[in-house]
């Protein structure tokens, strides 16, 4: 197949972790990126509650844990390593009910030799983790259930208000939290692109992203500029998670990817952009 084209515009990619391998796939699809992380991930090192859950999950104090994030689940094991042996927990967590949102949480259990529970299905929304456990366990079986979710960034609320309409007994599980970046220049200087009409697309690949990018507009006086100069952008998205966030703060989205990894955001955003861009402008 021929390699989908962005024709030269330019676009934004507010990724931090892979920033550079997203900008070389731009590159690659004939775009002109523009990299300006929006997030620093930070492990939380000193956390009562994840040593808490430990400590509980250890008694047998739990019937099922859920896992949203892969980099979540790694870091709750460094984190419970600072205290109880890495075997033991892992020996506890193999004997609950064990269930992955997605992909990564599901790559960490197999290198733990752990069997999920049950395995939900893409886009792997909260959504999807209810429909998943409504139909293994069957209506009202959570009732009265002990389940713990692993949080990650912010919490997501509406699988913990389902869990708790159906009788779940929650605990939440945060585990890092999401900072604006150390050096905000980039992302101050994208805020100033945005506001000017200068960039042509952007491409959320996390919710925070966008709370971020709005946070340091507004710290700017440019949060009115920003939404404008949006509208003049195409904006993707990498799944439904971060198209409900962009809705949620009454911004458009453009397209949203197929599968909700890196490779399809980049290749359909450029598959389409431009004819998105020439029918807006």
């Amino acid at each position: 197949m021929p390699t989908p084209s962005f024709q030269g515009l330019s676009v934004l990619i507010l990724e931090s972790r892979r920033s550079r391998e997203m900008a070389a796939l731009v590159t690659t699809c004939g775009g002109r990126p523009v990299t300006a992380p929006a997030l620093r991930e930070i492990p939380l090192e000193s956390n009562p509650e994840a040593l808490a859950f430990a400590g509980a999950l250890l008694r047998g104090e739990f019937d099922l844990v859920i896992l949203l994030t892969g980099v979540g689940t790694r870091a709750l094991l460094d984190v419970v390593e600072t205290t109880y042996p890495r075997e033991a927990f892992v020996a506890a967590l193999a004997r609950t009910k064990v269930v992955p949102r997605g992909p990564k949480p599901m790559a960490v259990l197999r290198e733990l030799q752990i069997a999920p529970w049950v395995a939900v299905p893409e886009p792997n929304t909260w959504h999807e983790v209810m429909t998943a456990l409504d139909a293994k366990a069957g209506a009202g079986s959570l009732r009265g259930q002990r389940v713990a979710v692993q949080e990650y960034g912010k919490a997501n609320e509406e699988l913990v208000q389902a869990l708790e309409g159906r009788g779940a007994v929650v605990t939440r599980v945060p585990v890092y939290r999401w900072a604006l970046p150390d050096d905000l220049e980039p992302l101050r200087a994208a805020v100033r692109a945005i506001a000017a009409g200068g960039l042509d697309v952007v491409l959320f690949t996390t919710s925070m992203q966008i709370v971020h990018l709005l946070d340091v507009a507004g710290q700017m006086g440019q949060d009115a500029a920003v939404r404008r100069g949006l509208q003049t952008m195409v904006v993707a998205s990498i799944g439904p998670t971060t198209s409900e966030e962009l809705r949620a703060r009454g911004l458009g989205v453009d397209l949203e990817a197929s599968h909700s990894k890196m490779g399809f955001l980049v290749r359909e955003a450029a598959e389409r952009s431009p004819d998105l861009l020439r029918a807006r402008r």
